[in-house]
């Protein structure tokens, strides 16, 4: 372990690593690495499937292809009858522009809308003004709540600009899974309904999958659930203590302000039930202790929803100011289980694909491009084990790849970020994340040094992430290098026991990341094992 502020340089390992052919925290005990082989689809064991079930076609109801007229009226005639379908059901689309101008909530299981491909002569999907034209959505009111009470304004005097935010700076889709009537987040306490778990969980060990219960017989094997862990302990919190580790960092006060709200969560598969012990299929992020007062409880969600095979393009508006976004945003999943986007390209967005609350879900295949600047590509917020691979971002944005609020376990995999890269990790209790295998480009300033590890988020939620989050196998492409100077990769101030493994290029690096972070493999490859993903799921299901 690499102590105190980190400034390592080219060469530093380069001797003890020559010989070496993996990373040696692969084989030892005293730097904790997470499994995160438990990302995606049905927890990376099967492939997304080729759906089959009864084809509702669009165009029956209505939808004409390259007409110039608007075709939400009979999109919404197509959604309400695919939704009443029993059985699997795939929603088709036709090749050619489709004109939207309202949300298409999916909202039932067995679920997939597909077009005829992302390409040129695929399905398009434009969508010509931003949902802050659109009737607001119930579901949101909470958050509208939230940034009204907290009066949440984009305040930036040098440009004259103070703004309400927008409450689709980061939620709200044209194409939108929701289960009707749930929350999709919890932001405030009083709307948090009275306790009411399956159990009571009073132990288990961070890294295992065993845990210890009150009762069980409102549990069964198969059944997946949440687990909840709470801080009512204010700001001296055992919880924060272990949630961080002990790193030298300081936490927001969110971390203690919403008693009621849990600080830790895990969507979880129960796959044994002996006595008082119940086994998770998937390991906990964190121990659990009496007084953090942990509980199962119910999580409605749905099961094998696909969007695939097609694009969405907005019109290149101009933008006015960070958070106070229209709308034009692509794709937002919420309440998800064993579900996936693939094939997928997007033009013009605000936010591209953003999710909330779902679980072991894949989004793969996926271009954003355009020259609008954008506030997120993918994002991933209050998820668990979702899986990001080959994403491949052309355009600006402000958090091109980010770990938000609350997400666990996801990785982002495969992905390359062509312009303006940042890796962001966006606080808010946000812990164990991978960026695995990521190719970036980019233009070093004048002091030949760049800010890569973005650490965005406000302060109530810092740190920026807690321990173990990991860069496995980071390939940095700097336009035109100097073979005679070293490029100083920076930016990460309080991210706490990251592990980083890998980081390689066409020039010689150093970096600067704060606190304590774990550095290995630093200028080589790590040819051997270019996923740490892949590795980890091959050996589980050996």
């Amino acid at each position: 372990m690499i102590r105190q502020t980190i400034l390592v340089s080219c060469g530093l390992f380069m001797n003890t690593l020559v010989a070496q052919e993996i990373p040696k925290i692969l084989s030892q005990k005293t730097n904790y690495l997470p499994d995160f082989s438990y990302a995606g689809y049905h927890f990376g064991e099967k492939p997304i499937p080729e759906s089959d079930g009864k084809i509702i076609y669009a165009t029956d109801f209505g939808v004409k292809a390259n007409d110039e007229l608007d075709d939400s009226k009979a999109l919404l005639k197509a959604f309400k009858t695919a939704n009443a379908v029993d059985g699997n059901v795939i929603l088709q689309l036709p090749a050619g522009r489709i004109i939207l101008s309202e949300i298409l909530y999916i909202e039932r299981s067995n679920f997939v809308l597909r077009g005829a491909g992302s390409a040129e002569n695929g399905t398009e999907i434009y969508c010509p003004r931003p949902m802050m034209y659109l009737k607001d959505s119930e579901v949101l009111a909470e958050l509208r709540e939230y940034l009204t009470t907290f009066d949440k304004r984009q305040r930036e005097p040098e440009n004259n600009i103070d703004l309400p935010f927008s409450q689709y700076a980061w939620s709200g889709g044209f194409i939108w899974t929701q289960v009707p009537g749930e929350r999709v987040k919890s932001y405030l306490d009083k709307y948090e309904p009275e306790p009411n778990p399956l159990a009571k969980v009073s132990s288990g060990k961070m890294g295992e999958h065993v845990i210890t219960v009150s009762e069980v017989k409102n549990l069964k094997v198969g059944d997946v659930v949440e687990l909840q862990l709470f801080n009512k302990d204010d700001e001296n919190g055992e919880i924060i203590k272990d949630l961080y580790q002990g790193a030298k960092v300081k936490p927001g006060s969110h971390h203690w302000k919403f008693p009621k709200l849990p600080i830790v969560r895990q969507q979880v598969e129960i796959t044994k039930i002996s006595g008082s012990k119940i086994t998770l299929k998937t390991p906990l992020t964190i121990s659990i202790k009496p007084n953090y007062q942990a509980q199962l409880v119910e999580w409605k969600h749905l099961n094998e929803v696909g969007i695939e095979h097609l694009r969405f393009t907005f019109p290149d508006i101009p933008r006015v100011a960070h958070h106070v976004e229209p709308g034009n945003n692509g794709i937002f999943l919420t309440r998800l289980f064993n579900s996936w986007v693939k094939d997928v390209k997007i033009t013009n967005a605000d936010s591209g694909i953003l999710a909330e609350e779902v679980a072991n879900t894949t989004i793969q295949d996926i271009i954003t491009d355009g020259p609008h600047l954008a506030h997120y590509t993918v994002t991933l917020g209050g998820v668990h084990n979702i899986l990001v691979k080959n994403l491949k971002i052309y355009n600006s944005a402000v958090h091109p790849l980010s770990f938000n609020t609350f997400s666990t376990k996801n990785v982002y995999q495969n992905c390359e970020i062509f312009i303006d890269p940042l890796l962001d990790q966006h606080s808010g209790a946000n812990h164990q994340n991978l960026f695995d295998n990521i190719t970036v480009h980019l233009k070093a300033d004048k002091n030949n040094s760049y800010l890569l590890f973005g650490g965005g988020g406000a302060d109530y939620w810092k740190p920026s992430h807690g321990p173990f989050s990991t860069f496995w196998n980071l390939n940095v492409l700097v336009e035109n290098p100097d073979a005679a100077k070293t490029v100083l990769l920076y930016g990460m101030k309080d991210g706490a026991l990251a592990r980083i493994i890998g980081v390689h290029g066409n020039t010689k690096f150093e970096i600067k990341y704060y606190v304590d972070p774990y550095i290995e493999f630093l200028n080589q490859s790590i040819d051997k094992v270019p996923s740490l993903y892949n590795y980890q799921l091959q050996r589980r299901l050996k």
